[in-house]
């Protein structure tokens, strides 16, 4: 394997933790030139999840099973992607046993947006691209709502000169993971047959279709808004796109909703910095940690000074280290 020759100093070459970890960048690569493309298989499973979800979901309501779908949505989204995928595998925030890795990496991947592998691709692609000054409007979700939508959920970019993709080793390599990618739309079916088996309809209805079509929706939805408005601590410099803060999403988005402090401190496994920002994936983190699972959990307050951004306000530096605060 040939290794691309290193990227001058700039945006997208940010060493340390708050680089974008599984990309390999030269000089060629472009984050403008490209063709979005329909995805047939994940625009299937998507809409077919979907068209499920609108047609059986009242047929076959009931309490129980609507008590199966938000607690399974709950598990999913925050035990698996939130801190399995998100937190652990793309930006390695923190340290845990390697088998409680695969489990919420597994956990992540009944959320039914992909595989580890695609998961960590598609976001350090748009990690990456909008650190540039330009980008392509897919990865900037730069079209209106309904056409990012229809991009994000049943297509994919096919960049005219992308960077390689090497998720690094003992990921890459791992061959739970490298099966977890291959059967991802097989994994729901353990859990489909045991929903069947002790809620019968109502319970699969619910527990699955109801589930996945929600939990990809939203979480394109959260990143849509998260790129369009709302408060601000920070901006990374030269940056095409500046996230932002949405406070309402919060509780349901497990934490990620306090984009804009994503954006300036992706190594950080605490989004939400400030006062008042309520943070699940952090409290699991947390609730980990006092279990002894968890290790070496990072926040800006223990991390080197992070090159690239600007503070909005006086008070945004509040999280940092006060000699840092003090020389930015």
């Amino acid at each position: 394997m040939t290794v691309p020759a290193p990227l001058p100093p700039s945006s997208d070459a940010v060493s340390g933790p708050y680089r974008v970890h599984s990309l390999l960048l030269n000089a060629a690569v472009d984050p403008n030139a490209g063709k979005v493309r329909w995805d047939p298989a994940r625009s299937l499973w998507n809409g077919t999840m979907l068209i499920a979800a609108v047609i059986l979901g009242p047929i076959y309501f009931s309490w129980s099973a609507l008590a199966v779908f938000f607690v399974l949505l709950e598990l999913t989204m925050l035990a698996g992607h939130s801190v399995g995928f998100h937190r652990r595998l793309i930006h390695r925030t923190f340290q845990c046993p390697k088998w409680l890795e695969r489990l919420l990496v597994w956990t992540g991947t009944l959320v039914g947006m992909q595989g580890p592998f695609w998961v960590i691709q598609s976001h350090d692609f748009r990690d990456w691209a909008q650190r540039q000054q330009h980008c392509h409007p897919y990865l900037r979700h730069g079209q209106g709502m309904v056409k990012d939508a229809f991009w994000n959920l049943h297509c994919r970019l096919e960049l005219a000169h992308p960077p390689r993709f090497d998720p690094g080793p003992g990921i890459g390599d791992d061959p739970f993971y490298r099966f977890l990618q291959r059967t991802w739309m097989l994994q729901q079916l353990p859990l489909a047959l045991l929903l069947y088996a002790l809620g019968g309809m109502p319970w699969l209805v619910w527990g699955l279709c109801v589930r996945v079509a929600t939990g990809v929706s939203m979480h394109w939805f959260v990143g849509y808004i998260c790129h369009s408005h709302g408060p601000q601590s920070w901006v990374v410099d030269q940056g095409a796109v500046q996230a932002h803060n949405v406070p309402w999403a919060a509780w349901f988005s497990m934490g990620e909703s306090w984009h804009n402090n994503h954006h300036a401190f992706p190594a950080s496994a605490r989004h939400g910095l400030y006062p008042g920002q309520t943070d699940i994936g952090y409290a699991f983190l947390r609730l980990l940690e006092r279990c002894g699972l968890v290790s070496n959990i990072q926040t800006p307050a223990v991390l080197p000074p992070r090159a690239g951004i600007s503070a909005v306000n006086a008070a945004a530096s509040s999280i940092l280290p006060k000699h840092e605060s003090a020389e930015s």
